[in-house]
């Protein structure tokens, strides 16, 4: 017998009610907690929105000659397998076929439900 309409709606709706208070008490609680670790770390919302201004590098460009010339033997070599390795496309070559063969029913879901 179906007894959906003999469930205590009291209940769930009380139930449905504490869920959603304590996912907001806890909202609060974590609004709080940022907003007293601001305060004592002296961050604020208007400091952080300045706009930041961008650093002042002295160090040459990546890829000029000076830092080739600097590379190790050894990392001229790692850079080099990298790039063999990229290009070479070691992957294996597939046909990109996808094969199904249908076979009778199996009755897989059988024992799950016993009413097919």
């Amino acid at each position: 017998m179906i007894t959906i309409l003999s469930t205590d709606w009291g209940q769930a709706w009380s139930m449905a009610g504490i869920s959603v208070g304590v996912v907001f008490s806890i909202l609060v609680m974590l609004v709080l907690v940022l907003y007293i670790f601001s305060a004592v770390t002296g961050v604020s919302a208007k400091s952080a929105s300045a706009k930041p201004q961008p650093l002042k590098s002295t160090a040459p460009a990546a890829d000029s000659p000076a830092n080739i010339a600097d590379a190790s033997a050894q990392d001229q070599v790692a850079i080099a397998t990298a790039v063999y390795l990229y290009t070479a496309n070691q992957h294996d070559v597939e046909s990109g076929v996808l094969t199904i063969r249908h076979t009778s029913n199996t009755a897989w879901h059988a024992e799950l439900n016993k009413h097919l």
